[in-house]
């Protein structure tokens, strides 16, 4: 795992660091020393005697201090954002199939104030449910072609490839012409702009499964995987808003994209019926669009409450084959939590992961460069202790 590139602006600290004991889940246990969440350092392990006693005596320092630095920063962190409206945490029971404990159910759809951009979201969200309704009565194969078409361009180099490895974690660098395509291309799976995107992202690795997560399985598997987008004020109550996104807002086209957003899908939709009618705009805007909005959510939701953990993260993440199927490698959510900065989630041969391939293909034509990936070495020794 390596750095990011550019520090984040005005990025609060992480609650669950910055030190933790490391081992893969049946292996060894190695060492993790971790400054602050975006800013990582890996102390390698040592044969060299000499070295050894030196790491050994920094993490004797440092865990007497654990404590206290936690305390701090769960302060600091706390100062910075407006306390939570809701009662306080209680076990109010497990999701079904799954040892996840929900401590905070939020009332969404009623008893609050529905501001502009909840009701655009939800109307959204409605409308591409309701239009995918007539699926069945106006399927043809060329409509059938044009969505998964979209669906792949959209979803594999868009939210995937784009989003999510390389705006949110730049785990590779791409030319800037060939990043903005993709990033359009990510404004067109109807996920919300690139900075808003990105933004509620890296507080989700941030604030992972804490009172903080934007998205945490811990308040409800329904409010994880689609009502967080429909209660903005209450994200922002959680997160402190899109104060980690500056790489991103300094940048023209990213802004351009947030404030013109919706305008585009629209363009879409309406190319889509001037060439093929109603079937295209019901199979182009509504199947595909319904279908990849799930499965990202799905990410969200499923990803931190069934499947196998092969990393002790600190989190509820899993990693879980099917879901990699139907997101091109997302789904290999575990791996992801422990390298979050790596191009790379299907860490073994077996764990099919599409986006990486295309990473490495536009890699090999020279396309994508400083490519992250975490080494033979750091796999035994970067996966966080209880």
């Amino acid at each position: 795992m390596a750095l990011m590139t550019s520090p984040l602006t005005k990025s609060k600290p992480c609650l669950f660091l910055p030190f933790t004991h490391a081992k893969k889940l049946g292996s060894p246990p190695a060492i993790l020393l971790n400054y602050g969440h975006y800013n990582p350092k890996f102390l390698p392990l040592t044969t060299n005697k000499c070295k050894k006693e030196k790491l050994s005596s920094l993490l004797d320092a440092s865990n007497k201090n654990y404590s206290s630095t936690k305390k701090a920063l769960q302060v600091v962190a706390d100062a910075g954002n407006a306390p939570l409206s809701e009662a306080e945490p209680r076990n109010l029971g497990k999701i079904f199939l799954s040892d996840v404990v929900v401590r905070r159910r939020r009332q969404v759809f009623w008893g609050r104030k529905w501001n502009s951009s909840d009701i655009a979201n939800a109307a959204i969200v409605s409308s591409v449910h309701f239009l995918s309704l007539f699926a069945p009565f106006y399927f043809t194969w060329p409509a059938f072609w044009v969505a998964l078409g979209i669906g792949i361009v959209t979803g594999l180099l868009g939210i995937t490839l784009s989003f999510h490895r390389n705006l949110s974690h730049r785990s590779f660098k791409l030319p800037k012409w060939l990043e903005y395509f993709f990033a359009y291309c990510g404004v067109q799976a109807l996920q919300r702009d690139p900075i808003f995107w990105v933004s509620t992202h890296r507080h989700h690795h941030q604030f992972c499964d804490s009172e903080r997560d934007p998205h945490s399985p811990t308040e409800g598997f329904w409010f994880s995987h689609i009502t967080w987008l429909f209660d903005n004020n209450y994200i922002t109550e959680k997160c402190g808003g899109p104060n980690n996104v500056g790489d991103l807002e300094k940048q023209p086209f990213y802004k351009f994209m947030q404030n013109t957003y919706f305008l585009h899908p629209i363009a879409l939709g309406v190319l889509l019926y001037a060439v093929g009618g109603f079937p295209y705009l019901v199979w182009g805007m509504g199947v595909r669009t319904v279908l990849a909005l799930h499965f990202t959510w799905l990410v969200n939701s499923a990803s931190h409450l069934w499947g196998k953990r092969a990393w002790n993260t600190g989190d509820l993440s899993r990693n879980n084959l099917w879901l990699a199927l139907l997101t091109f490698g997302e789904g290999w959510h575990n791996n992801h939590h422990a390298f979050e900065y790596s191009a790379r989630h299907g860490l073994e041969w077996w764990q099919i992961d599409m986006t990486w391939y295309v990473v490495r293909f536009l890699q090999a034509i020279g396309l994508a460069t400083d490519v992250k990936l975490p080494s033979e070495v750091q796999k035994q020794r970067m996966a966080f202790n209880n």
